[in-house]
């Protein structure tokens, strides 16, 4: 790696600073690139800072290196990598030692995943151990990872500190830039939505906007700190779980009223301030149940009881129950035993239209399914072929229906919206469980299927 000429940028003024970003003359460095990790380092290198990417895997990095895009289900940056690859505008590596000692600002994009319902910062704390040897005098830190409010004051700058000679806002800056973007629309987001910004002193959050208004052409939404601006990302993800939440509730009583929740919501979100969130299987992804961990384990720190989000949880978790109750209550309907049955699950990504199984609730289901003696086949789009949670997902769903008794749609891939209803009739015992809202229960009445749809009453 080509040595670079760095400066001191805590010591400039705003002014000489601006100077430098619209030269190009600050070096970037970027931890972690990943699902968001990787357009964070695009989107710098196509404002023209030389960035470097640095990640463990180094698979990873040489398919970067190589210009093979690794998003597939991030097309609109498909093009921008290309371009940034082939001028090496960014480059990626494993030697976190170098990349960092010969950046100006180093933007930290790690997972906080979780492990039984305890957030888990061991990525972060792992990376700040190293930052505090090798960060020059003058660089600047930024946490896009989401995390706890007061993570970054509480533990975060003890770690460099105590790993280094170098001190917070003498020697150092560090804030936060909430990532704020949602897989399969990162670019949208990232051109769209706009990031929070907090320092732990005024300047350090000065240079961030700077740095910030010349990559994202976005509101910029200054912060009074780093606890702040992390205490807003947990708000907004945390009001989405909860919100979901209430809809399931609702969903699983207005079954048994024979209401169907898609009507009721349909009906519901013309109304101006009802913001409209559906019924599911349950909650995954690497953000909203997480999030909900993060603020209940900052609670319990503090001593305080977040009984609402607790409930949300609850609910939410216990969902993949209820679709396995909808799927035994179609087959007793039908005469049929779930012993031995064959079922095809419908999409395994915890979202539609991404290639992503962080805590999809089709991980839950399969998993009951198969202590009910069923065997359970996978057909999605996105992991043709592939081996999902110990199955072979298969290639061909026109192939595989006929060989099925049921067939459980978990995600609501834009593929599946499309399926004509009639290619169900296919199966050995047509059983159609829909956890998404995205069946017409009148159209599988006529097709004489025996359905289940997840709040849609007792069709």
């Amino acid at each position: 790696m080509e040595k670079k000429t760095t400066q001191n940028i805590m010591s400039m003024d705003l002014d000489e600073i601006r100077i430098m970003v619209k030269k190009h003359g600050i070096n970037v460095c970027i931890i972690g690139i990943g699902r968001i990790g990787l357009p964070t380092a695009i989107t710098f290198a196509n404002s023209g800072l030389p960035t470097i990417g640095v990640d463990i895997n180094q698979e990873l990095v040489d398919m970067i290196n190589s210009g093979n895009f690794p998003l597939k289900d991030e097309p609109s940056y498909e093009q921008l990598f290309e371009e940034v690859i082939k001028t090496k505008k960014l480059i990626a590596t494993t030697k976190i030692e170098e990349a960092v000692h010969n950046s100006d600002v180093i933007v930290l994009s790690l997972p906080t995943p979780m492990i039984d319902k305890i957030p888990d910062y061991s990525a972060l704390q792992s990376v700040a151990e190293k930052l505090g040897n090798l960060i020059k005098k003058g660089s600047i830190i930024i946490v896009e990872s989401t995390i706890e409010p007061g993570f970054v004051e509480n533990e975060l700058i003890g770690i460099i500190e105590s790993s280094g000679t170098l001190k917070a806002k003498i020697d150092f800056g560090i804030g936060v830039c909430p990532e704020n973007a949602n897989p399969g629309e990162i670019f949208y987001d990232f051109n769209n939505r706009p990031r929070l910004v907090g320092g732990i002193d005024e300047k350090t959050t000065a240079i961030i906007l700077e740095v910030y208004k010349h990559v994202f052409p976005v509101e910029l939404v200054e912060m009074p700190d780093c606890k702040t601006a992390n205490a807003v990302k947990l708000t907004t993800n945390v009001f989405r779980d909860i919100n979901i939440a209430f809809i399931n509730e609702l969903a699983l009583m207005f079954e048994k009223l024979g209401i169907d929740t898609m009507k009721v919501l349909d009906a519901a979100k013309r109304k101006y301030n009802f913001q409209v969130h559906y019924p599911g299987s349950g909650v995954g992804g690497p953000c909203l149940p997480i999030n909900s961990y993060q603020l209940l384990n900052s609670a319990r720190h503090v001593g305080v009881k977040l009984s609402m989000i607790e409930s949300a949880r609850k609910i939410n978790e216990n969902m993949s129950d209820h679709v396995v109750k909808l799927t035994s209550s179609a087959f007793k309907e039908s005469n049929n035993s779930l012993q031995n049955s064959d079922i095809l699950i419908l999409g395994v990504s915890y979202k539609p239209n991404v290639k992503d199984i962080q805590l999809s609730p089709a991980e839950k289901i399969i998993s009951k399914l198969q202590n009910l003696g069923t065997n359970v086949h996978i057909y999605d789009p996105y992991f043709s072929s592939d081996t999902v949670f110990g199955i072979k997902v298969e290639d061909n769903l026109d192939d595989i229906l006929p060989k099925m008794d049921a067939t459980i749609i978990v995600t609501d891939h834009d593929d599946f919206k499309n399926i004509k209803i009639s290619s169900f009739t296919k199966m050995k015992n047509p059983i159609l469980i829909d956890t998404r809202g995205i069946i017409d229960p009148s159209s599988a009445k006529l097709e004489k299927i025996i359905f289940r749809g997840l709040g849609r009453g007792n069709f």
